[in-house]
């Protein structure tokens, strides 16, 4: 079996970000408007709020996955110092989607679901598995790739321009990731044209 991460190898994790998408979770405009912070965008719009509030919360619940796996290789003393600050800087990104996220759902009149223990995530991520930089490298890239996945999963569900704008800006984030992740472990980015997304 190889090593080389592709589209269609991302891990099954707990709540997998690839499965998602798969099954249903295009938000509403009213919900991307509000994600995007243009509230005015999304006066005057209908939404199931119920449903856009249940699929944010599914959203926010793997960015904190996201966090948290940054957090246990930051803290894994597996990293070596360049690789330490990217991973710290990717992390800030996810927290900054985890803001969105959680602004999102309270506008919606939802509660954001609660992060969990690092504990719990160490177990669901299996972390334990972790010996050397490459392994924290590996599990990152695998995240990535399903956040980059699940952004563009949602894109062809919207009927705004600005709308799709800013699920491509998330996706744009999360590729970047997976791109420095993949380079960092030595690896080729995939051969073909059009490999994400599909």
């Amino acid at each position: 079996m190889s090593n080389i991460i592709t589209p269609s190898s991302i891990i099954a994790t707990p709540a997998s970000r690839r499965g998602f998408m798969r099954s249903g979770g295009a938000l509403s405009a009213v919900a991307v408007a509000l994600l995007a912070g243009k509230d005015v965008l999304a006066q005057g719009m209908s939404a199931d709020v119920t449903k856009d509030v249940s699929i944010l919360n599914v959203a926010l619940g793997l960015e904190h996955e996201a966090i948290n796996a940054y957090q246990l290789g930051a803290g894994s003393g597996l990293l070596q110092k360049p690789v330490l600050d990217i991973a710290v800087q990717f992390q800030g990104h996810h927290k900054a989607h985890r803001d969105a996220l959680i602004a999102t759902i309270q506008k919606l009149g939802g509660n954001p679901v609660a992060e969990k223990k690092l504990d719990d995530y160490a177990k669901a991520l299996n972390a334990g598995a972790l010996k050397n930089q490459a392994d924290v490298l590996d599990l990152a890239a695998r995240l990535e790739l399903g956040a980059t996945n699940a952004y563009l999963g949602v894109i062809p569900s919207l009927g705004s321009k600005d709308l799709a704008k800013v699920a491509a800006r998330l996706a744009a984030d999360e590729t970047m990731h997976f791109t420095v992740l993949t380079s960092a472990l030595g690896r080729p980015l995939p051969a073909g044209a059009l490999s994400y997304g599909a």
